[in-house]
């Protein structure tokens, strides 16, 4: 019992939290930068119109479109995907800490990061 708490100290949780971000950024990156770079291939040819403005297709506002976009090669869903992989990072990161202090055995840590969490989600959601 004692090694597995002290396995999950604060350098261990610090550590695991830091790979948690640079790698959910990296990744974000990473697919961002492939979207961007296809939609350059794709629409190489396009001269946009600067006079009317177009927002975002539809098909990019439900993550199963989005999720059928990438695996269809559509460039403008790999940049979105990649922006929601970038926004839950921070997400993943507060779920993470819960678990950590669920190891730790710190109640009262546990209770404001499920506070945090809900907060987050709920200011996700209420778009």
């Amino acid at each position: 019992m004692t090694l597995e708490k002290n396995r999950w100290n604060d350098e261990f949780v610090d550590n695991v939290i830091s790979v948690l971000l640079r790698t959910g950024v990296l990744l974000s990156a990473v697919i961002v930068l492939t979207g961007g770079i296809m939609y350059l291939i794709q629409y190489r040819h396009l001269h946009p119109d600067y006079r009317t403005f177009q927002s975002e297709p539809t098909s990019l506002h439900r993550f199963g479109s989005i999720l059928h976009g990438v695996v269809t090669f559509h460039s403008r869903s790999w940049m979105q995907l990649g922006l929601l992989i970038l926004v839950a990072t921070p997400v993943a990161r507060v779920a993470f800490s819960i678990f950590a202090f669920i190891k730790q055995r710190d109640r009262t840590y546990v209770v404001l990061t499920l506070v945090v969490l809900c907060v987050l989600l709920f200011g996700l959601m209420e778009h």
